[in-house]
């Protein structure tokens, strides 16, 4: 489209004229762009594209050739190599069809746009503000979380570069969780100001990236002072009824056609212009009666995407470029014969099917075809050859917004002789308010003798199941059900125990992994049972005051509603106490549940999703018993990250809260020393009679929580709600000391140092075993090592007393020797038997098979 389409007049001189607005640059500018108001508290003139296909109806060769140009402008500024790395990012709802056109010309890219209709089941991958939009809100929900992952070059696309804020926000936010090395921002014009001018690279210089610019045009618009006040008046005038709005529809149709494109003729031979029947006006479905409105079934691909809400990659495009000709004689088909004037009417965010659908129909019919879209954005309508909003069709949101009911528009259509009018819309709009009286369809079918509905498939990506509710006692564990909810399968039926013998060398030889089978559950004799008693009275107060002083901790510096975490299982009976302390000193009901994380693995994700659908990230806190060398510190971090990175969730944070921090590796505890945790003391008969948690891929599934067994048939010998009992009923005597600790934890310097794992490389080292997993520090490490695995020695600190009782008697009853040494940074350190088989049963280690 040019000016001399409408005899010279610019379509922006009309504002141009009233408000003082210049268009500098480029001379093709005046082609490109028009001007029109809108009631915006922030910006009242628009810049309205004449190569868009959004608001202005315009050849569909045009408006895809735009994009596909850009597209092939960037490969080439890119490079084939990189170009093959690139994904490239549209901007709803404008540029949803525009970006997908650049797609197209760098060909190897696959392509995501944003949306502004959430879709259930489907993760955010990240979110944004468009500061000068009516509608504000934007979501990436790509159905690969991991479109946005990789490190090649992201390009970003939208209709108008201006002052670069929704951008530049875009790339800092995602930037911040996938970081890479370079950006491609692409528009059709780029209007900065001079202000703004050197902020892209400023902005590039800050975040350490490339970031490259490319448009079809360059220039700015220069606004006199106090254009938005007059600007607000004129539309208010204008609104209020003033002459020449052009209504609705009231534009006169010979005034009106002369603002759009000639038709385009074709080369099609004679034979071509057959491929039109007659149209078939019928029953368009059980919301409408219109014999004016023609259905016609597409028979859109099965499973291909409608665009790039989800995410669409050269495998869909190549699937695409099969199916257009198939469904463009069908649409041909639905035409009537005499037609000499077709508009392809897309919706708000689709807009590329329809402009694919519209550019194949102008290459198979002997008619000029237009294309454009509808809009959510209230725009003025003056019905003058220099504004270039002349007409405006209103009608209600046919698609079930999330932010309600509202009004939407189409432009330009009213008044311009359209022979038909085909309206292109997704499945979700497919709703009675389309078919309604005051519908879209029925606006149309008032401006035009032919209207054609086209139906696209609304493609949703395959959701997993429902998560289900979490487990609570009595039905799995002893625990009350309101003291903890297990985010786990049920696995009491399956036989997972193996003897500890077998199931060390399998770990070892690398056949098999420590969660992929429990060892046989521990049961104390008499002899054992009374230690643990006598540990739990001597160590109760000094449980009662870590567990208030990291709960303290917890609430002043986490969150006042935390939502507690705990790593099963030997976090859970800590989760349970910081719950009742919360309770007992704060009347605090703190939601609490408990996860598995399992080393090498990580944490289960599907749990974390589920807590993600229900409570803020932000307010969970990860609980656990104590750290050793700090093992599972490190898998937590790296699985968080990990989970941002896939699923798009962030906001949780991977400092976990500990009892005893031996290690030095939090800075959230209730101490640093390493003494006697009675939990630690037994297994299951200590932690809700719940086995420690299994991840095996024949009974765990993608969709799965892990798993673990309820060990009903122990009721009679558990003790997991004594142990709990028996340091709540010290709560009382020890909250002026939990005061006095909490506020020293707080004023002091907490940074861990990790001198742990430290001492654990060491003696790796110094015994000759090269493997830090094979090294267990701590008493409740060095206890699980006699419980489970298969122990080789036991270094014991000179001088350490009864907080070591349990372990002597269990190294007596397994034949371990206890090793004094001066200088040990814990209580103990259990070393598990080096290269483990069947054969190494001595405890001197003398046949252990190397």
């Amino acid at each position: 489209m040019n000016k001399a389409v409408n005899d010279g007049v610019w379509s922006g001189s009309w504002v141009a004229e009233r408000l003082g607005v210049e268009l500098l640059g480029d001379p093709e500018l005046t082609d490109l762009l028009g001007l029109a108001l809108r009631r915006n508290p922030k910006r009242a003139h628009l810049l309205v594209s004449n190569v868009l296909g959004k608001h202005v109806p315009q050849s569909p060769s045009v408006v895809y050739g735009y994009g596909f140009t850009l597209g092939r402008r960037v490969r080439d500024l890119l490079g084939p190599d990189e170009s093959a790395r690139a994904v490239v990012l549209g901007y709803a709802e404008t540029a949803t069809g525009l970006g997908h056109a650049v797609a197209d010309g760098i060909a190897l890219a696959p392509y995501l746009h944003s949306t502004r209709r959430p879709v259930p089941g489907v993760a955010t991958a990240g979110g944004f503000e468009e500061s000068h939009s009516h509608a504000t809100s934007h979501l990436l929900l790509p159905e690969n979380p991991e479109l946005l992952a990789g490190e090649g070059p992201l390009v970003l696309v939208d209709d108008e570069f201006s002052t670069g804020n929704t951008v530049l926000n875009t790339i800092r936010d995602l930037h911040e969780r996938y970081p890479r090395g370079r950006y491609v921002v692409v528009a059709l014009v780029d209007m900065r100001s001079s202000a703004d001018a050197g902020r892209l690279d400023e902005f590039a210089a800050e975040i350490g990236a490339r970031v490259d610019l490319v448009a079809a045009a360059s220039g700015t618009v220069r606004l006199p002072d106090g254009v938005l006040e007059k600007g607000q008046e004129l539309v208010a005038r204008y609104e209020a009824g003033g002459a020449g709005t052009g209504g609705q529809s009231s534009a006169a149709p010979s005034r009106l056609v002369a603002q759009f494109p000639a038709p385009l003729k074709t080369n099609l031979d004679a034979n071509s212009s057959g491929a039109r029947g007659t149209a078939r006006p019928a029953p368009t479905g059980p919301h409408s009666t219109d014999n004016r409105i023609t259905r016609v079934e597409l028979r859109w691909p099965r499973n291909l995407p409608d665009g790039g809400r989800h995410g669409f990659t050269p495998a869909h495009r190549i699937r695409l470029e099969h199916a257009l000709p198939a469904m463009a004689a069908r649409l041909a088909d639905a035409l009537p014969q005499n037609a000499h004037r077709v508009h392809i009417l897309g919706f708000e965010e689709l807009m590329y099917a329809p402009l694919r659908l519209a550019r194949e129909l102008e290459q198979v019919i002997d008619a000029g075809v237009t294309y454009s879209t509808t809009t959510r954005s209230p725009v003025l309508a003056v019905d003058d050859p220099g504004y270039a909003i002349r007409t405006r069709l209103t009608f209600p949101a046919h698609d079930n917004p999330t932010d309600g009911p509202g009004d939407r528009y189409a432009y330009n259509i009213a008044g311009a002789d359209f022979d038909a009018v085909v309206a292109v819309i997704d499945d979700t709009a497919d709703t009675p308010e389309l078919h309604a009286p005051d519908g879209l369809l029925a606006r149309l079918a008032e401006n035009t003798p032919h209207v054609v509905l086209a139906v696209v498939p609304s493609y949703v990506p395959e959701r997993p199941p429902m998560l289900p509710e979490p487990l609570r006692g009595p039905a799995f564990s002893s625990y009350a059900p309101e003291e903890v909810g297990w985010l786990l399968q049920d696995l009491s039926d399956v036989t997972l125990e193996a003897p500890t013998e077998e199931r060390e060398e399998a770990i070892q030889s690398g056949g098999a992994h420590y969660a992929e089978s429990l060892p046989v559950e521990y049961q104390p004799s008499e002899q054992y049972q009374q230690l643990f008693h006598t540990a739990l009275d001597e160590a109760a107060s000094r449980l009662a005051l870590a567990v208030g002083a990291v709960t303290e901790l917890v609430l002043a510096e986490r969150s006042p509603h935390p939502v507690l975490v705990s790593l099963a299982r030997a976090g859970t009976p800590v989760g349970v106490l910081m719950r009742r302390w919360a309770q007992y000193r704060h009347g605090l009901d703190l939601p609490h549940y408990a996860v598995s994380i399992v080393r090498g693995r990580g944490i289960d994700a599907n749990a974390l999703r589920w807590l993600a659908a229900h409570h803020d990230p932000a307010d969970v806190v990860f609980v656990d018993g104590w750290t050793g060398k700090g093992a599972i510190t490190r898998e937590l971090t790296d699985a968080v990250r990990e989970f941002e990175e896939s699923d798009g969730i962030t906001g949780f944070d991977p400092e976990i809260a500990v009892l005893a921090d031996p290690g030095s590796c939090v800075q959230t505890y209730g101490t640093r020393e390493d003494f006697l945790i009675p939990s630690a003391c037994l297994n299951s008969t200590v932690s809700g009679l719940i086995s420690r948690t299994v991840l095996r891929s024949d009974l765990v599934g993608p969709h799965d929580f892990h798993g673990a067994k309820f060990y009903r048939e122990l009721a009679g010998v558990d003790v997991s709600v004594d142990f709990l009992d028996a340091v709540a009923a010290r709560f009382p005597e020890v909250t002026d000391a939990v005061a006095t600790l909490a506020k020293e934890l707080l004023a002091a310097d907490r940074t861990p140092t990790w001198e742990g794992w430290a001492a654990v490389e060491r003696i790796s080292e110094e015994y000759g075993i090269h493997d830090v997993n094979l090294v267990k520090p701590g008493v409740g490490e060095t206890t699980r090592v006699l419980l489970r695995r298969v122990p080789w020695k036991i270094l014991a600190r000179a001088g350490a007393g009864a907080d070591l009782d349990h372990v002597r008697l269990l190294a007596e009853q397994r034949g371990v020797p206890v090793e004094e040494v001066a200088e040990l940074p814990y209580t103990c350190v259990g070393l598990i038997h080096p290269k483990y088989t069947r054969g190494a049963t001595g405890a001197d280690g003398k046949a252990v098979a190397v």
